[in-house]
This record gives structure tokens, sequence and C-alpha cells, in this order.
């Protein structure tokens, strides 16, 4: 890769957006044009908790600085990553990318992903977010900078409409029918997509993936049932039915503070149409809506080169 042409003293600011399934990272310029980007493997702040986890996230980190320092040294960084504020494992993510990146400490700020993806959407107060990833939750960041919230309460307990919920209906719906009709599989379409993701049509195989596997990972099967969506009536109704399940969340801020715009965004909603066209049909007809594909590495890129443009009381500080 060549290396970035930029003016000594506007070092490029960088952006990064650590999610289950991948990390992105985009470099900025002074005046917020997008010099380059790159993505890495997925990561979550609450590896952390464990030694082999906290080894995987320094691993990723040092990858992705490995791109970005072939290109330009950075000035500043800012970091959305899922899982973060849940624990006290800040300074050590501050200190790696510092290190990695040759930053000073001081030049690192770390924030939780979703507050990240907000403001890649809105500026503080306009509108809410509901972002639909590997997990799901709704957003809206008010006048004052604070962080309101309705789900993102982690896949083991809801995080309805996501990528990991629609993987675990689809399995949950295959095997239901297998307890009932053994073989009936090879007549469901979405069936025989999901066992060809999953290598294998046996439930060693489905075992394996699904407890043998990280959330990002069997987030990614929701691909498989989007695929099989034209020809099987269950991949339709479990798509559609997350499409409600985000309109919930919706729902839930604007009965707590109002009406207001609402984007829609996040790799799971853009699977198939008819995700969005249900969370269009499950909300009131005058609550606006848009889909938007989610930039949020640029976001945080601009912010990092210009950290003043935002001021954020700080991130959720209960969202797995």
């Amino acid at each position: 890769m060549d290396t970035l042409s930029t003016p000594p003293d506007s070092a490029p600011g960088l952006g990064i957006d650590a999610g289950g399934s991948r990390t992105r990272w985009a470099l900025a310029s002074a005046g917020g044009q997008i010099l380059a980007e790159g993505s890495v493997a997925g990561l979550s702040a609450l590896q952390m908790a464990t030694p082999a986890g906290r080894d995987a996230v320094r691993a990723i980190f040092a990858t992705l600085a490995g791109q970005v320092r072939a290109l330009a040294q950075a000035g500043g960084v800012c970091a959305g990553l899922t899982g973060f504020g849940l624990g006290g494992d800040g300074a050590q993510l501050s200190a790696w990318l510092a290190e990695l990146l040759a930053v000073p400490a001081a030049a690192v700020q770390l924030r939780n992903d979703i507050e990240i993806a907000y403001l890649d959407s809105f500026q503080p107060g306009q509108g809410y977010l509901v972002y639909a990833g590997t997990g799901s939750i709704a957003a809206w960041i008010d006048g004052q900078g604070r962080f309101h919230r309705a789900g993102g309460r982690g896949v083991t307990l809801d995080d309805g409409g996501g990528g990991f919920w629609i993987a675990r209906e689809a399995m949950r719906h295959i095997w239901r029918r297998e307890d009932e009709a053994p073989g009936a599989w090879q007549d469901s379409a979405m069936a025989r997509a999901v066992f060809a993701h999953v290598g294998g049509s046996d439930w060693d195989a489905s075992r394996q993936f699904i407890y043998g596997q990280d959330r990002g990972a069997i987030g990614k099967l929701a691909l498989a049932v989007a695929a099989s969506a034209a020809a099987d009536a269950d991949a339709r109704h479990i798509l559609e039915r997350a499409g409600v399940e985000l309109a919930r969340l919706a729902l839930a801020l604007v009965s707590r503070y109002g009406a207001r715009p609402v984007v829609l965004a996040g790799r799971a909603a853009q699977l198939h149409p008819s995700i969005a066209a249900a969370m269009r049909a499950a909300l009131p007809p005058e609550l606006a809506l848009r889909q938007a594909v989610a930039q949020p590495h640029h976001a945080a890129a601009r912010i990092a080169v210009n950290s003043s443009l935002t001021n954020i009381s700080g991130p959720p500080r209960d969202r797995p």
C-alpha cells in the first residue's frame, strides 16, 4: 500500500468501529474527508474478561495498527467498541492502541460502538437510531449529550431482530420441525441453506456451531436465512418478525421521549427488504423512518480528527 500524503501539521484522525463480526477503521483528514479505510476481524470489549480473549483483542489491534501505519501516522484515535463500558479495562485497551499506533495515550478516545453509530446518523437530540447488527438496540442522545437506550441487553437475554436472533430463530424452527418429522429439512430451502452454512445436517454439526462459535460467527448464519427467503415462507416469516422486533425498540423510545425521526441501520437490517418493510408496517404512518448504510468508522475518524465536533457525557454503562 502507498503511504498517504498529508501536510506535516495535519495528521489524520483514525476511527475504529469494532463489532462482533468485523472491525472497521478509517482515516480522515482535518477537513473530514475519508482518506483510507479497511477492516480486520471482529472483537468485543467483553473479551477482556479472559486471558485468551485479551490476547485475541491485542492481536486484532496489532493487525489493524499494521494496516494503518503502512499508510499514515494517525494524530488521534476514536474507537467505538461493542461491550465497552461494562468492565474496567478501558485503560488497558487505550494503552494498547496508543502503543501499537505510536500515539500519546491522551490522543485515544474509547466509546461504545452504538454512541458512534448514532453520531453517524444524527446530531444530538435529533432522532432515534435503531441498530441491528449481531445484536440490536435503539438509541437517543439528547441535546445535553445524555445517552438513552431501549434494548441492547445482549443476545442471551434478548436483542430481538439482530443477526444472532435471526440465526437462533431459524435453528429453533428447523430442529423443532426435525423433532416432529425427521428428515423434513430436505424439503426446506431455509434448512438446506442453514445446514450448508454450518457444515452438516446432523445435530452434532448444529450443536458445534451454536455452542462452539462466538456470537459474531453465529450471527452470520442470518445470511443463509435471508438468502433462502425467496423460496421459503418460514425464512420470510422470521425476517418479518425481526422487523417487528426492531419497531418495538423504536416505539419504546417514542413512548418515553416523544415522536422523532427514526433511522434503521446495521448489517442485519440490510439482510432482506422484508425486515425494513415489516418495521415500517409496525410503526405509526406519521413516524418518519429512513434506512441508512451505517458508516460509524467514518464518524469516529472525524471525531478523532476534531474532538470538538461533539460533546457526549459518556457511553452507556450496561450494554453487552
